[in-house]
């Protein structure tokens, strides 16, 4: 069986996120979507909230697993047993850190690979950071967000603002 990792901090989730995971998902037998706990971050949603939402909109992907996880990305991914991690990527900018990263991963454990896939058309601008600066002015983030958790994401983002 062949598995993915799709790490993150999904802080929230979007539609660019969901494509990323969507994609993974015809790609690989099984794909855990992975949110990681930064202690370092200050996140509007908590771990167990993100989890939530990646579940509520991956519930229709029957080979997406939710999880978190803490440490070392390729410590995860060793104990998985995954041969992949899946990055999206939306610019040049987003290569350059993720191409370091994937090479410090294959020092640290040569039998995963890092995957790039990158992002459709439709969501090369879109950041989780993006959705919650909109968010927390009041704007529409209805075109950015799935719809199934996007009041969940409005009251939480604007409540925080």
């Amino acid at each position: 069986m062949k598995i993915a990792i799709c790490p993150g901090s999904f802080d929230p989730v979007t539609l660019g996120h969901l494509d990323i995971i969507s994609r993974a998902s015809r790609l690989f037998d099984k794909v855990i979507v992975a949110v990681l706990c930064n202690t370092s971050k200050n996140p509007s949603f908590t771990v167990e909230e993100r989890i939530g939402l990646l579940k509520e909109v991956t519930k229709d992907y029957a080979n997406v697993e939710v999880d978190s996880f803490s440490g070392l990305l390729v410590d995860y991914a060793k104990e998985k047993g995954a041969v992949a991690v899946v990055k999206g990527l939306r610019a040049v900018s987003d290569f350059e850190y993720e191409f370091q990263m994937s090479m410090i991963n294959k020092k640290l454990y040569p039998e995963v690979e890092t995957v790039y896939l990158n992002t459709s058309q439709d969501y090369m601008y879109l950041s989780s950071s993006v959705v919650k600066q909109i968010a927390s002015f009041g704007g529409d983030i209805s075109n950015f967000v799935p719809a199934s958790i996007h009041r969940k994401i409005v009251e939480r983002l604007q409540k925080n603002s």
